[in-house]
C-alpha cells in the first residue's frame, strides 16, 4: 500500500524572489545600512540591556540610518525597498538586538498597513508623512480582552480604553491601534498622535525579555480620533476583508518568523566566537579547539535547525512578495496557501530560537550565567516573545488545513 503524502502548500502563480527583490531597488545599499547598524547596535547591545532604559538612542540610530523610511516609496521620500529587503533588514538587526530589531518590525508593520485598509490616496498621506517628519509607530492590531471604543460624535470619533504592553509606544510619535465601534462592535485600524491629549503612556511592562522593545501600557481617555485617522475595517467578515487586506496577517506572522530567525544566528554567532577562543569542557584544550565532540554535535544541530527554519522563512517570503503582486486578484485560497506557510515558517523558527538561546548556554558551560557575557538576554528576548506569540495556535491552522483544507483565520500578531 502506498504512503499517503500531504497536499502541497503553493500559490497558484509562483514568483520567485530574485536577487533584486531581496536587496530592493537601490542595490547593495540597504544590506550594508542594516549591516552597519547591526554592528554598531552589537558593541554595547549587553550593557544596553542591563540598563533597560527606554530606546530613544536606538531609534535615532534607526532614524539617521534612514532604516524606518525604508518601505515608504520613493516619489513619497522613502527608501523605495520592498517586503524582501524590510525583512533582510529586520533579521540583521534582531540578530545584533532582539527587542531593537522586534521594535523595527512593529514600526514597519504599522507604518504599512495603511496600504492594506486604507484608500490609496489616505495612505500615501501618511507614509508622506511619516517620511517627512521621520515618525516612529508603535502599537499593535492584535485583538484584546478589553477592546478599545470607538465612539461616533458630530466632528468624527473619541477613542476610550487601554492597550496593555504594546511595542515601541515609549519612544512612538503615532500609535496604531485596534478598537471597536461602541454602536456596531464592528474593530478599526485607528491612528493617534502619541502626544494627543487624552493619551496616556506608562513603562511598568515590567518583562523579563524584550526590554529595549520600548513596550508599555497606554490610556485613551475621550481621545478625538478624525474620520481620516480611522484607516479601515479589520473585520473578518469575508464581505468587508478581501484576500488582499487579509495580507496583514501573513506578513506581522512573517516579521514574527525573521525576528526569531535574527535572534537564533545572533546567539549562534556569538557563542561560535566564545567557543573559538575558550574551551569550556575541556580547559587542557588548546583554545579554539576543534576537537570537542559535544560541542561539535550540539552546533551541528543547532545549524539543521537554524537553516531549515531559514528555509522554511525564504518560501514564506516568497509566498508573502507573490500575493503582494497579485494585489486585487488574489483570491481566498491563495491566501490560505500563503498563510499556511507563513505559519510553517514561524513555528519553525519559534522552535530554532527557543532550542538555539537555550543550548547555546549548555554548549559555553558555567561561564554562560556571567551578566557582563551577556549571554542570557537571547534566552529572555526569545522566551518573552514566544510567550506573547505561542506557536501552538499556528500548529493548529497548518493541521486545519492539511487534515480538513480549512482557511487559517484572519488573526493579527500580538507583538509583530
Amino acid at each position: 500500500m502506498g504512503v499517503a503524502t500531504a497536499p502541497s502548500v503553493h500559490v497558484d502563480v509562483p514568483v520567485p524572489v530574485t536577487d533584486a527583490d531581496r536587496i530592493g531597488p537601490s542595490g547593495a545599499h540597504w544590506p550594508r545600512v542594516a549591516r552597519e547598524t547591526a554592528d554598531d547596535l552589537a558593541t554595547d547591545a549587553a550593557a544596553r540591556e542591563q540598563a533597560g532604559k527606554a530606546p530613544f538612542d536606538e531609534v535615532s540610530r534607526l532614524r539617521e540610518a534612514e532604516l524606518l523610511t525604508l518601505l515608504i516609496p520613493r516619489e513619497l521620500g522613502g527608501g523605495g525597498a520592498d517586503w524582501p529587503t524590510a525583512c533582510a533588514v529586520v533579521r540583521e538587526i534582531a540578530a545584533a538586538d532582539g527587542a531593537v530589531g522586534q521594535l523595527l518590525a512593529c514600526h514597519y508593520f504599522l507604518s504599512w498597513s495603511a496600504r492594506l485598509f486604507s484608500a490609496p490616496v489616505l495612505a500615501a498621506e501618511i507614509e508622506r508623512q511619516t517620511a517627512a517628519q521621520q515618525w516612529c509607530w508603535g502599537g499593535g492590531l492584535g485583538g484584546q480582552e478589553l477592546p478599545l471604543t470607538l465612539t461616533k460624535t458630530s466632528g468624527g470619533y473619541v477613542l476610550d480604553g487601554r492597550q496593555s504592553y504594546a511595542t515601541g509606544v515609549l519612544v512612538a510619535d503615532r500609535l496604531a491601534v485596534r478598537a471597536e465601534r461602541a454602536d456596531t462592535g464592528e474593530p478599526f485600524a485607528v491612528v493617534v498622535d502619541a502626544a494627543r491629549l487624552g493619551v496616556g503612556i506608562d513603562g511598568d511592562a515590567d518583562t523579563f525579555g524584550q526590554r529595549l522593545a520600548a513596550g508599555g501600557n497606554v490610556e485613551f481617555d475621550a481621545v478625538p480620533v478624525a474620520a481620516h485617522d480611522v484607516l479601515g475595517s479589520l473585520s473578518t467578515d469575508e464581505d468587508v476583508l478581501s484576500p488582499r487586506a487579509a495580507l496583514a496577517s501573513p506578513i506581522g506572522r512573517l516579521l514574527s518568523a525573521q525576528l526569531l530567525l535574527g535572534m537564533t544566528e545572533g546567539v549562534l554567532a556569538e557563542a561560535r566566537e566564545y567557543s573559538r577562543s575558550h574551551s569550556p569542557w575541556r580547559p587542557d584544550w588548546p583554545i579554539g579547539s576543534p576537537q570537542d565532540p559535544q560541542v561539535l554535535t550540539t552546533y551541528g544541530e543547532l545549524t539543521v535547525l537554524a537553516r531549515s527554519a531559514s528555509a522554511l522563512a525564504d518560501q514564506a517570503l516568497t509566498a508573502v512578495h507573490t500575493g503582494l503582486a497579485r494585489d486585487e486578484d488574489l483570491t481566498f485560497d491563495e491566501y490560505a496557501e500563503i498563510s499556511v506557510l507563513v505559519a510553517v515558517a514561524e513555528a519553525a523558527a519559534s522552535r530554532a530560537a527557543q532550542e538555539s538561546t537555550t543550548r547555546a548556554l549548555d554548549v559555553i558551560g558555567a561561564r554562560s550565567a556571567s551578566a557582563r557575557l551577556g549571554f542570557d538576554r537571547f534566552w529572555r528576548n526569545a522566551r518573552a516573545h514566544t510567550l506573547y506569540e505561542p506557536i501552538a495556535p499556528r500548529l493548529r491552522d497548518v493541521g486545519d488545513y492539511f487534515l480538513n483544507g480549512a482557511h487559517p483565520p484572519f488573526v493579527l500578531p500580538v507583538r509583530p
